[in-house]
């Protein structure tokens, strides 16, 4: 693993508003300590995303995992994955600045098409894969993959996905058969070891990619309860189906890989190389349409979406109230 003892190398000293031009008019997002805001760089009249961070309302952990984010942007370069390019602070804020990310989320933009085929959810599939297999080669660990963290580049139609949000990221090195434990994640998306508590590896992201892909064919995750407790009691059993007549259309090697991804025991789920070189990524000369994803997805959204602030902090307390009831 790296050696992150010294200065992140992100770090710029100096006062971001001699660099930057911050539109204190337009928020590309918010959350409960931060604000992502459009900047303009001074010189070059270059576009980027400038995230605001309130160190004064972090917590320690909160804080040590911000700087754990920094560092491991530091070190990654990927087309399918958000840059970070510089940091500053000033007082008690961090600014960060990343790439502007014009193109909306992954499923906001599949809803838009005319016509979704299964080649086009190959296509789109393949690089979120290779972004997550490049990080695994850094011995780094996601942690929480969602659709709401694949972004596109731009509005074009042929735009580069890319994945976002390190901030539940972590160093791993699986050859020295090290651990995992801290409960965390988005709960639809997490595996059924991170629920467990009973430690784990890369092998999560990999789970994670198999509900992405199950609810880019469908329009709807595989497992779904309003009751928490049921939805992890179903994650824990691999409980889920390839229902009709929303699963009608979709080619069976599609549902091999899925199958493969979301299995229980992590040593027998695929690994992003294994993943790359399935027939359903190799074959990529499917014409069948997703007929139902429109309508479902769109009618799923209207029942979970909730404001983001809200989500997170339901998060938080469900993966506190886990830990709790484990040590107890």
């Amino acid at each position: 693993m790296l050696d992150l003892s010294n200065k992140n190398s992100l770090y710029r000293s100096g006062l971001i508003e001699d660099v930057y031009l911050i539109d204190q008019e337009t928020v590309l997002g918010e959350g409960a300590s931060a604000i992502v805001r459009k900047g303009i760089k001074r010189d070059s009249g270059e576009t980027f995303a400038i995230k605001i961070i309130d160190k004064s309302s972090l917590g320690e952990t909160e804080l040590e995992s911000l700087y754990n984010e920094l560092k491991i942007m530091s070190i990654i370069d990927h087309p399918n994955i958000v840059r970070v390019y510089e940091y500053y602070e000033c007082h008690d804020v961090v600014f960060i600045v990343m790439e502007y990310m014009q193109g909306g989320e992954l499923f906001d933009r599949i809803v838009e098409y005319e016509h979704y085929t299964e080649k086009q959810a190959v296509e789109t599939f393949r690089p979120i894969v290779d972004a997550v297999r490049y990080c695994h080669s850094l011995d780094i660990v996601h942690r929480d993959l969602k659709p709401e963290n694949l972004l596109y580049a731009t509005n074009d139609e042929n735009s580069l996905i890319k994945v976002s949000d390190f901030g539940f990221a972590k160093f791993l090195i699986p050859k020295a058969q090290e651990k995992l434990f801290t409960a965390c994640g988005t709960p639809s998306y997490v595996s059924p070891e991170i629920i467990e508590s009973k430690g784990y590896d890369n092998k999560v992201d990999c789970w994670s990619l198999g509900v992405i892909l199950y609810v880019m064919l469908c329009g709807f995750p595989p497992f779904y309860a309003e009751d928490n407790n049921e939805l992890f009691e179903d994650i824990k059993n691999a409980k889920y189906e390839f229902a009709s007549p929303y699963w009608d259309n979709v080619s069976d090697e599609a549902k091999d890989l899925i199958k493969k991804l979301l299995v229980v025991e992590p040593s027998k789920r695929l690994s992003c190389e294994e993943i790359l070189k399935h027939p359903w990524l190799t074959k990529s000369n499917y014409s069948n349409e997703m007929l139902m994803f429109k309508d479902d997805y769109t009618e799923y959204r209207k029942k979970t979406k909730l404001k983001s602030a809200i989500m997170a902090s339901l998060i938080v307390n469900l993966w506190k109230k886990i830990v709790f009831d484990k040590k107890n």
